[in-house]
């Protein structure tokens, strides 16, 4: 029987997962789910450490999360191919995983990388379910790509609660001790290595959690809405009485 996740999470660079949603996989792990990790790029053009060392950091911050497996392809630091050839790198990931849901970048954000991946993840995911698009896997397409935010915040199609994954989630981002705060650190200064950055994820998690009504959250966007049976569960606790 073929390997299966319930869902890849597909990132431009090694640390976007963990910072976005880290604690939504450690959700997923906790419940039974499976999730593996995905990053399109080896981080080469990166000002702080070397693609040698993030691997080695990316591999550890998994283990941290409970990812069932992460890969690592080499689409192209500081100008990510969104070319036919990365295309089929993206179906064969699909296919050979079988995913139920894909997380991937809002296509618009700051960082260009950030916004090809998720154009490219969603159309590759659109593809995998293409049988006439022969590979030696079978076609599969999952039920629905859904995307994190990096920079900017688009309208919010839902939250969860990651209060009590939230010290896991911020010990995998301590895995990338090259990328982020380090006072001991000689490397260039850049807007993630600043103690301000890991501030503002900090804030971003307690304003996503207070949107629900929870200590921390982890928001998310999909182009089609999510189901809800319980519309009273959703909104239970929200308000006191």
């Amino acid at each position: 029987m073929a390997k299966t996740v319930d869902a890849i999470f597909f990132a431009a660079h090694a640390d976007d997962i963990e910072l976005a949603c880290g604690g939504t996989i450690v959700n997923l792990v906790q419940s039974g789910r499976k999730a593996g990790i995905v990053d399109l790029t080896r981080g080469e053009m990166g000002t702080r450490g070397t693609p040698q060392i993030r691997q080695r950091e990316s591999r550890a911050a998994a283990k941290i999360l409970g990812a069932a497996f992460r890969e690592q392809l080499d689409l192209g630091d500081g100008g990510l191919r969104t070319g036919r050839e990365e295309e089929m790198e993206i179906i064969e990931a699909v296919r050979r995983w079988r995913p139920q849901v894909i997380f991937a970048p809002w296509p618009d954000e700051r960082h260009p990388d950030h916004s090809r991946a998720g154009r490219l993840v969603s159309e590759a995911s659109f593809y995998a379910g293409l049988p006439k698009i022969e590979t030696k896997l079978a076609a599969h397409r999952p039920q629905a790509v859904v995307y994190y935010l990096q920079n900017y915040l688009p309208p919010i199609s839902f939250v969860i609660d990651v209060t009590d994954s939230w010290k896991t989630k911020m010990k995998a981002v301590g895995a990338y001790k090259s990328q982020f705060f380090n006072p001991k650190s000689v490397e260039p200064r850049t807007f993630i290595a600043e103690q301000r950055f890991l501030e503002m994820i900090e804030a971003r998690g307690k304003h996503f959690g207070a949107l629900i009504g929870a200590r921390y959250g982890e928001a998310f966007v999909t182009k089609q809405p999510p189901r809800i049976d319980d519309v009273f569960a959703a909104y239970g606790g929200r308000e006191v009485s």
